[in-house]
């Protein structure tokens, strides 16, 4: 009986010495090939009106789906875009439309810039158009301006020049989306 106790605490006793796998907390090298997914909060301010929500995304090349969250961790909303366009569902309704920004705005009342919100997320601009960025003393992206939205950093993951943001507000036209990442998971193994 003992030499089994002692067996069964050694092997207790190494599952509990083993170590967390770490998370990359770097930006990947090959952005156009990039699949990433993250957990977070995004809130939004748009025309006096305040909202938030947890969130869920997973970004592949091809396609994006984003789930908003209830603090409960319920689904509020699911947003999922393709080559096909966009959908998005509530727990009774199912919308679609070729664009984001015009369904999210016509379904949860603010726009969501998802064509560049996938590179601004990881601090790098969209790159169908100009950008004037300015970088503070780690060489980290500070602020970005593209496509009208003016793109605030923060904080970051470490004080690498490539570590992957945690804290970003976005604004434009009295619209301003905070997103505040509590997890990444980057490469192709993301989900």
């Amino acid at each position: 009986m003992r030499p089994l106790l002692s067996a069964i605490a050694l092997i207790l006793a190494g599952c509990a010495a083993a170590p967390p796998i770490p998370h990359p907390v770097t930006r990947p090298a090959q952005m156009q090939h990039a699949s990433f997914a993250l957990n977070g909060r995004i809130a939004v301010n748009h025309d006096g009106k305040r909202s938030s929500s947890g969130m869920r995304w997973t970004h592949h090349p091809a396609d994006d789906e984003i789930l908003l969250l209830a603090p409960l961790g319920q689904t509020m909303a699911r947003i999922h875009r393709d080559a096909d366009g966009v959908v998005l569902d509530t727990s009774d309704k199912h919308y679609t439309a070729e664009d984001t920004e015009e369904l999210t705005q016509r379904v949860l009342g603010w726009h969501l810039p998802l064509e560049g919100l996938q590179y601004w997320a990881l601090a790098l601009p969209a790159p169908e158009s100009e950008a004037d960025i300015e970088h503070d003393a780690n060489g980290q992206v500070s602020v970005m301006h593209q496509d009208g939205w003016e793109i605030h950093y923060t904080r970051y993951a470490a004080q690498a020049p490539d570590s992957l943001p945690l804290r970003m507000n976005l604004q434009r036209e009295g619209m301003e989306l905070q997103l505040l990442v509590d997890e990444w998971e980057i490469g192709p193994g993301a989900p």
